[in-house]
């Protein structure tokens, strides 16, 4: 798998984080040109999240596979106040190219970015609304409304849950659209299937308040399982693999979908993971940099938007669940990826991004 090699690489990455810099890598030296720098800052979840940490750093190996003079090199934050920090550091060592990683970063982006106004930024799950910060987002309410009607037609106990990291947009989008996919599965065929964990009406509900210990993942959806739920979302990074591990510890007792990056490409649990509602940070971020590189400006407006539409957002193939899924509520779902991708079923959240 190709994500194999993410891994690998994270995991070599990890023991040089303390400096702030992946090890040196060949990168076609001896070529004589001036190397193009992409300088990534992770988010407190860390590279090996098997989120969007990982799924960014997955995009600037991929740019730098394409292209072999871009050199590229991460720093890991341990807390919040280390966002300014690594991103200024990354300024005077002139990065041409600084990616912040998650919305929590945006306010200390635009700080950075505003005082450096000549520095080409990107952001992932955020738009500062800053020139010289060129923005990634997700509308991943559309994929995960698929996952919510997937997982009412699949549950067997009439209950499914979700949980958060923290109640923030690029977390409660996901959210809102499994509510929605769950809403419109019950108003098409008649059910009553709840939705634990979550209410979007008065967007209240679970959340671990962290992306990185499992032990509080695992702590909330033992809750949510034990209200009824046999199939569990959660939306919190590192934190989620609590509940996977859980999940296929259980033997089938409930079931989970993943997000960001194919659960089944990134983590031990494939067999407790029915489907995952991918947000395609790879190859959103590989663009930005390759374009940057080749002397594109990148524009803050209107960035860059993933749908279903342009594959920026998806789910997951079934993986071990595909014998176990019913052709006729595959084939719905498909439907409805297409409804979606043209419009004809429009999927609202107020974490949409604007």
């Amino acid at each position: 798998m190709r994500i194999a090699s993410v891994f690998a690489v994270g995991g070599l990455v990890l023991a040089a984080a303390a400096c702030g810099e992946a090890p040196e890598e060949n990168n076609g030296a001896g070529d004589g040109g001036k190397k193009y720098s992409a300088c990534m800052v992770t988010d407190v979840g860390g590279i090996d999240d098997k989120s969007f940490n990982t799924s960014a750093w997955k995009g600037l190996q991929e740019a730098k596979a394409e292209n072999d003079n871009i050199d590229i090199k991460y720093v890991a934050s341990k807390a919040e106040a280390d966002y300014e920090v690594n991103l200024t550091q990354y300024v005077n060592q002139d990065c041409d190219f600084i990616l912040a990683v998650g919305g929590l970063m945006e306010n200390a982006t635009k700080k950075i970015a505003q005082a450096n106004p000549d520095q080409q930024f990107g952001i992932v799950d955020s738009k500062p609304g800053v020139g010289n910060v060129y923005p990634m987002q997700f509308d991943t309410a559309q994929a995960a409304f698929l996952a919510g009607y997937l997982a009412a037609g699949m549950t067997k106990t009439g209950a499914v849950g979700t949980y958060g990291g923290l109640p923030i947009p690029p977390v409660t989008i996901f959210m809102d659209g499994y509510a929605d996919g769950v809403a419109h599965y019950n108003e098409t065929k008649g059910k009553n299937v709840r939705v634990l964990g979550w209410d979007k009406a008065t967007q209240k509900g679970s959340f671990t308040n962290d992306f990185v210990k499992q032990d509080e993942g695992k702590k909330v959806s033992d809750a949510l399982v034990a209200q009824g739920a046999d199939i569990v979302m959660p939306v919190a990074g590192g934190a989620g693999l609590g509940t996977t591990g859980a999940a296929k510890a259980s033997g089938g007792k409930y079931n989970t979908i993943w997000v960001d990056v194919d659960g089944c490409e990134s983590t031990p649990d494939c067999p407790a993971i029915i489907t995952t509602v991918v947000k395609n940070i790879p190859d959103a971020v590989k663009e930005a940099v390759l374009k940057a590189a080749g002397g594109e400006k990148l524009e803050a407006e209107p960035g860059f938007l993933g749908t279903l539409a342009n594959n920026g957002v998806s789910l997951a193939p079934y993986h071990e669940f595909d014998s176990k899924i019913p052709a006729e509520l595959k084939a719905e779902v498909d439907k409805l990826k297409a409804d979606i991708a043209a419009g004809t079923i429009k999927v609202e959240s107020k974490a949409q991004p604007k």
